[in-house]
């Protein structure tokens, strides 16, 4: 996988990304793809072993290969897991018309507490997804509120969640964590989302272009809150974002609010 500094995500791009567990890119695969990517995925993509590398996973001119190498998601994939990283597995998801049934709200994984690295999962939209086509519904900002797989399950709607609509040649990266789940499709047309999990294979440090890293907008990003969060127990978002924007930066005196270096304070100094 190749990239240039020109197509890697911004230090801004990156907290949206830590606070909102998602970034998204509209219409960035060209139109030619999106047409090949119906065919290519009605003849299926075959499984490969936990682990494999990228450029055994998928061969040097095969179409998944040209996806993960277009520069716009390329850039990003460099900036959230950086060079070379392994294939978790991939799935070709298909919504039947008027099949009548949505997935469970679900994060894909088990509980996860590793506060200082994450999968990031590619989701490809090869078509335009329409409001009547259901799309993936997703819970901005619920990535490091740790769950069990489909512990949300029983959970039909939340505030401020999103119902992806876009445009053909969409791309969205979710945190492994992000609590989301396919719905259903109302429309007379199949839909296909095809879903990449990759696993980084560097300590994911200062990936991104951080030219911008002092921009306000930064702590202005990280800063967010999103309307499913209680009042008191929506700190400890902020308190878990601040933890990753530390591990991320290597900044270990970044803090929002003072959350963390309150509960952090040991003081180590014997009194006289």
């Amino acid at each position: 996988m190749t990239t240039t500094t020109g197509h890697l995500l911004s230090s801004v791009q990156m907290a949206h990304f830590v606070a909102h567990g998602s970034l998204r890119m509209d219409a960035v695969v060209p139109a030619d793809m999106n047409a090949e990517a119906v065919q290519v995925f009605g003849a299926g993509i075959p499984p490969v072993p936990y682990g494999t590398p990228v450029k055994e996973a998928f061969p040097e001119g095969s179409f998944v290969r040209r996806l993960v190498e277009v520069p716009e998601v390329a850039g990003a994939l460099r900036s959230l897991v950086g060079p070379d990283p392994n294939i978790d597995h991939h799935f070709i998801h298909v919504r039947e018309p008027h099949e009548g049934r949505a997935q469970p709200l679900h994060a894909d994984a088990i509980i996860d507490v590793r506060p200082d690295a994450f999968d990031v999962q590619l989701m490809y939209y090869p078509q335009e997804v329409t409001l009547e086509m259901g799309g993936t519904l997703s819970v901005p900002g619920s990535h490091l509120r740790r769950t069990n797989e489909s512990d949300t399950g029983r959970y039909q709607n939340l505030r401020g969640q999103s119902r992806l609509v876009c445009p053909a040649g969409s791309v969205v990266f979710l945190h492994h964590g992000l609590w989301h789940g396919g719905r259903r499709n109302d429309s007379d047309t199949p839909r296909y989302m095809f879903k990449i999990r990759f696993n980084p294979t560097v300590r994911q440090r200062r990936l991104w272009d951080t030219s911008d890293l002092a921009d306000p907008r930064v702590a202005a990003e990280l800063s967010t809150v999103f309307p499913w969060y209680e009042t008191a127990a929506g700190r400890l978002e902020l308190y878990n974002r601040v933890l990753l924007w530390r591990a991320l930066t290597g900044d270990a005196g970044f803090d929002l609010d003072h959350w963390v270096t309150r509960v952090s304070n040991r003081p180590q100094e014997v009194p006289a």
